[in-house]
């Protein structure tokens, strides 16, 4: 009798241990393991780009120091990265973007190469102690910084405890979930945004390097995927520029913020138009210099395109064709047209002498800003001609953008 118990409860020990395997503490079914998936690689998704990048690359926003330990613990977990060795990375990548120096450009490494390599490649760069001392300053570098997560015995601790932990919380299948979080940010954030975003996608503004927006809704990656807006302006907490973009991160930024958690210390500068202002003067050109990308956006919608489908209108079938296939070459940052697209530009340009005249007030609007050695009365100076000549062209569209630019200012008022 005794024994058949024992042989009962040893089976059933050996049945609720084998359950306990297969299906973890949480024991879920299916779906709720793939959405407790997502949760997870979603938690490091807002690490990476709240708080590694916004606040600690850019140093957009303060966050609340719980919070601040919270994703550094978390990222530990989930990645192994740390904070000193991104920041670095992804500043010098700011700092030498599209060169030789970039840690991760496809357009110097290859498309290929970043996409499916990313991770290596940010590896390689971050392990460089040059590139730490440099741009890796003002991170954290507290007790546990040094003798747990960057320590070189215990930096890949936090992965394997998150093998574990995924094991307990759902049975076998957790090993399924550990490896999703494993690759998530090596792909999505190493790959595709250090990759795509800098080889294809739409851009709002036109800064000197390759940068795209991928998709103008930020889910997937929190907001990351506006790469071309953060490029324009990095110091931003808001990646959103446009109305129909969505930047998930800077929701949760608002919501942390609400909560007392967040200080937001800058965003993008929104352009000040102060009506009846007709005098340039050194209010206009520092609100011309900080607005900039703003400007040649506008100048490219409301001022090229205006007149290049004028003299589509006029020209003949041939010449309608050609005169098409240039307009992104009107609009694009000329350092990065290819030697294709400088081809149609040139060609445009000299089917149509308007054209060539609003395109070379485009580049001598660039110059004014591009200066950086000259004083402020020579840049005065020149954005005083400038105005002066393109109202004096004799070409409407040109005419009112320069009317328009003179009404620019840092005051609201």
């Amino acid at each position: 009798m005794i024994e058949a118990l024992t042989c009962c409860l040893l089976q059933g020990l050996k049945f609720e241990m084998l359950t306990f395997l297969s299906e973890g503490l949480m024991n879920l079914p299916w779906w709720g393991v793939v959405v407790a998936t997502l949760l997870f690689t979603h938690i490091t998704i807002v690490g990476i780009t709240v708080f590694l990048h916004r606040a600690q690359a850019h140093r957009a926003l303060d966050l609340h120091p719980a919070v601040s330990h919270f994703f550094r613990f978390w990222l530990w977990l989930t990645t192994g990265m740390a904070t000193k060795g991104w920041v670095a990375v992804h500043r010098k990548h700011h700092a030498k973007c599209e060169t030789p120096e970039d840690p991760h450009s496809p357009q110097i490494l290859g498309i290929r190469k970043v996409l499916w390599q990313g991770v290596e490649v940010y590896r390689l760069e971050a392990n460089k102690p040059e590139t730490l001392q440099r741009y890796g300053h003002s991170t954290p570098d507290d007790w546990l910084e040094g003798n747990l997560y960057t320590h070189p015995n215990r930096h890949n601790l936090g992965i394997v405890l998150m093998l574990f932990i995924d094991l307990l919380l759902f049975g076998v299948v957790g090993l399924s979930v550990w490896a999703v979080q494993m690759v998530w940010i090596p792909f999505w954030a190493a790959g595709v945004i250090n990759g795509i975003g800098h080889y294809w996608g739409y851009r709002n503004y036109e800064p000197k390097d390759a940068s795209t927006n991928i998709v103008p809704w930020g889910i997937i990656i929190g907001g990351e995927e506006l790469h071309n807006n953060h490029h324009a302006f990095p110091s931003s907490a808001k990646f959103s520029s446009r109305w129909w973009e969505f930047d998930l991160g800077w929701l949760y930024i608002r919501l942390l913020q609400a909560l007392g958690l967040a200080h937001i210390k800058k965003v993008a500068p929104k352009p000040q138009l102060l009506p009846g202002k007709q005098v340039v003067d050194l209010d206009t050109l520092r609100a011309v210099v900080l607005n900039r990308f703003y400007i040649m956006a506008d100048f490219g919608r409301d001022v090229v395109l205006p007149v290049l489908r004028e003299e589509l209108r006029k020209a003949d079938a041939s010449s309608r064709r050609f005169l098409k296939r240039s307009k992104a070459a009107l609009i694009r940052e000329e350092a990065r047209l290819s030697e294709e697209q400088r081809d149609r530009l040139q060609g445009a340009l000299s089917m149509s002498q308007t054209l060539r005249t609003v395109y070379d007030y485009r580049l001598r609007l660039q110059a004014i800003w591009a200066r950086t050695t000259a004083g402020h009365e020579k840049l005065l100076a020149s954005l005083q001609d400038w105005c002066a000549q393109a109202e004096a062209s004799g070409i409407g569209y040109l005419q009112e953008f320069a009317h328009t630019l003179r009404s620019y200012s840092l005051s609201s008022t």
